[in-house]
């Protein structure tokens, strides 16, 4: 997760950071930096395929059906063309808890709400009073040499009219409150866990060093602290709630600095191809535009069903798919890829996911096989699940393959097989 220096943080007043964005220098009080469109509206725009209801390929589907065979009823397999035609279907309506196939959703979302250029900004802000305020949206690659650069602008920049040098500088950290650090449903073996660290705004290294950062503001105040004083400063820390007025926004603040992260390359590649919970969650919640969970669930259910996606038993938890209660099903799952491959950003989209046998969670697999290099997808793995979707390439063009299992025995050579299968030439006739 290293960042060049182009990638940056820079002076508000330069107006830098925003050129990075693609976005106009703000005023002189800023204000917050959130995505204004979204594609498409709804509902989708007349022409798009959307996937039929019907299996229109037998002899593909019958090899499905015998690769699956006595293990039928724990899976769900769904294979589309480019033209909306589903070519297999084996349970593809039953809902299924989909694991870390949930991030193709977020990062979807993210995508389109957001938009190729965003990037997560982490801000320094000046109050009238002369106390400092600094702000985040979740960056996970903030680390220890933004921390030291915050330091050294907050030495450069505190202190109110009047105070004397040595007064300690006063930081205001504007965070969620703790009970929307995790989803409600998430294990608590799993919290303590890197891969379930708290999800906050201000989160140095993604909130995880070996294991989870049970409280990510004391570990901050504490770091920040240290760096401050190394500098020949004093500080007084005190935690804001973001729900408190102007927290987030700086309707009441001055803008001094700001921190973007990597670029939504960058960010949508760490939760498709590392699936990384931590940054599939924080995309979630900023495409949204709220960090109250339950809105933003609500909205990534709104956002589905405005593409025209088949909905019936769909359930959005998370934006990670750690939670167990999660339901998606393989046509929905296949049905997204075929919607976003329509998209103006479909190669950025594609660009995110694991590369069989080459990168990312499917570096490992499929290996000198005829998938080699060539299955872009998202791997899902918790216990008692594994799933499995992307986009095949084969001699006839792309298939969009959903692959979930619930249960199942040695659900890695399935998925290959079902895959293996799908790339058969002259099974499915173009029409």
């Amino acid at each position: 997760m290293n960042r060049s220096a182009l990638s940056r943080g820079t002076a508000a007043g330069l107006g830098l950071g925003l050129a990075l964005t693609g976005l106009t220098a703000p005023p002189l009080r800023a204000q917050s930096l959130t995505a204004t469109t979204s594609f498409p509206a709804a509902p989708p725009p007349i022409g798009l395929p959307r996937l039929q209801s019907q299996v229109s390929c037998p002899a593909l589907q019958q090899r499905l059906a015998a690769v699956v065979g006595g293990e039928a009823a724990a899976w769900s397999v769904s294979v589309a063309d480019p033209s909306g035609r589903l070519l297999a279907d084996i349970n593809g309506r039953r809902p299924r808890i989909p694991a870390s196939n949930q991030k193709l959703i977020s990062t979807a979302i993210a995508l389109d709400r957001l938009g190729p250029d965003y990037r997560l900004t982490t801000r320094l802000w000046r109050l009238a009073d002369g106390s400092l305020r600094i702000t985040g949206e979740g960056d996970p690659d903030l680390g220890l040499t933004q921390l030291r650069r915050f330091a050294k602008l907050a030495l450069g920049s505190g202190g109110g009219p009047g105070e004397p040098a040595a007064a300690p500088v006063r930081i205001q950290l504007v965070e969620e409150p703790s009970q929307r650090w995790w989803p409600s449903d998430w294990h608590w073996g799993d919290r303590a866990e890197a891969y379930g660290a708290p999800i906050t705004r201000l989160a140095l290294t993604s909130n995880a060093i070996d294991m989870a950062v049970p409280n990510p503001p004391d570990r901050l105040q504490r770091l920040l602290g240290q760096e401050i004083r190394r500098q020949g400063g004093q500080v007084a820390f005190s935690v804001v709630p973001s729900s408190a007025p102007g927290a987030i926004d700086g309707s009441n603040a001055t803008l001094l600095y700001e921190e973007p992260s990597v670029g939504m390359h960058g960010l949508l590649s760490l939760a498709n191809t590392e699936s990384h919970n931590f940054t599939a969650e924080v995309l979630l919640r900023q495409a949204s535009t709220s960090w109250d969970l339950a809105q933003a669930r609500g909205a990534a259910m709104q956002w589905l069903a405005a593409q025209g996606l088949p909905m019936e038993g769909v359930v959005v938890v998370d934006g990670s798919g750690l939670s167990r209660s999660n339901r998606l099903t393989s046509r929905l799952l296949a049905a997204l890829l075929l919607r976003m491959a329509q998209h103006p950003y479909a190669a950025n989209y594609q660009a995110s996911m694991a590369v069989a046998g080459q990168r990312g969670t499917l570096r490992n697999l499929y290996r000198g096989t005829s998938l080699d290099g060539r299955f872009r997808g998202k791997t899902g793995t918790i216990s008692g699940v594994r799933s499995i979707s992307g986009v095949l390439d084969t001699p006839e063009g792309p298939r969009y393959v959903s692959a979930i299992a619930n249960g199942g025995s040695a659900p890695n050579t399935t998925i290959g097989r079902i895959l293996r299968e799908s790339q058969v030439p002259g099974l499915c006739p173009a029409i």
